[in-house]
């Protein structure tokens, strides 16, 4: 999903100078700040309300897992599940503690902060913004933590929904969190954080994660790892997708063979993955289609026999960077 609207500096209903030419595009929102509203977020996220986007699971597939899509078994600390609510329906995204000074920032996609209708108009920032960092199966091993401002650029705010090629390289975001309920800051209560990357190259292994409630692969789709309760991940060479002659894409969209589904949106691709820690060097926002085996972006209708991978924005220093600057220091 995409998004539009406002542009400049918004923080509490106040314009700030940016110190950069960089940075003017960078707009800040406040989510619940109050002891108040943030008690209201907590309130509203009551475990009916977060089973209620659990994709049943089911017993009729077999376990299977391959490269392109798998449960991760290795130790999460800096993952989660971000949930909020978009136009009044609720929903669930992935978002990642990155190293910050602040200790309190995590990357998601642009469309976990701020949408559009499916219209694409409409724009609003998302409510009720709560990231559990280790989520899995109901649980939240390192307590809640209510977003306390959404940062995202300027253009993804005027997104149409229509035109891929301008604006989803802008589907990116970064949400500067509140305390959890015991008065830790995320990277204090999780005891680590992923590194961010800018102007990586695109074409290198990549570990990509996220947590799905769906699977593109029929003989996947149901199972634990993609419901919402699991982590999952793809590992493989990151492609370029360009997008379709009808419908061609931003500039560095890379991502590699991958079947997570909604949910896994926002999620983080990283790289030099070594003992539960990497660098972050992109996120997870739709789906890219090539031939199978080949460079080929795929062109049947149907995409038959074709390969998806999940492909996003690689962060730079353009875009990405101002906004990651401003989100650490806030």
């Amino acid at each position: 999903m995409r998004t539009a609207f406002g542009i400049g500096i918004l923080l509490a209903g106040t314009v700030f100078a940016a110190p950069a030419a960089a940075a003017d595009n960078v707009v800040v929102h406040q989510e619940a700040v109050s002891a108040a509203d943030q008690q209201a977020v907590l309130a509203y996220w009551t475990t009916e309300r977060i089973k209620a986007l659990i994709v049943p699971s089911t017993v009729h597939n077999p376990p299977k897992a391959g490269p392109d899509g798998a449960p991760w078994t290795g130790e999460n600390r800096t993952i989660g599940r971000l949930f909020f609510t978009d136009h009044g329906e609720d929903a669930s995204c992935t978002a990642t503690v990155v190293t910050s000074a602040n200790r309190s920032t995590v990357v998601t996609a642009g469309h976990c902060v701020n949408n559009t209708d499916l219209l694409g108009d409409n724009n609003a920032w998302n409510t009720n913004v709560l990231f559990i960092p280790g989520y899995h199966d109901g649980r939240a091993p390192y307590g809640k933590f209510v977003g306390r401002l959404g940062v995202a650029d300027a253009t993804w705010l005027r997104n149409d929904q229509q035109d891929g090629a301008k604006y989803d390289a802008y589907d990116q975001a970064f949400v500067v969190l509140n305390p959890n309920q015991q008065g830790k800051r995320v990277q204090d209560a999780v005891g680590a954080a992923q590194r961010i990357g800018f102007d990586r190259p695109g074409d290198t292994v990549e570990f990509q994660f996220g947590y799905p409630r769906a699977s593109s692969d029929p003989a996947r789709d149901n199972l634990p790892e993609y419901t919402g309760e699991e982590l999952a991940y793809c590992h493989g060479v990151a492609k370029q997708y360009p997008g379709t002659p009808d419908y061609p894409d931003s500039p560095g969209q890379w991502g590699p063979a991958c079947t997570m589904g909604g949910g896994s949106s926002g999620g983080p691709r990283i790289t030099d993955f070594h003992h539960g820690i990497g660098t972050v060097v992109g996120n997870n926002t739709h789906a890219g289609f090539f031939t199978t085996g080949t460079d080929n972006v795929c062109t049947t209708p149907d995409h038959t026999g074709c390969t998806r991978y999940l492909v996003g924005p690689q962060f730079d220093s353009t875009i990405s960077k101002p906004l990651y600057e401003r989100a650490q220091h806030l």
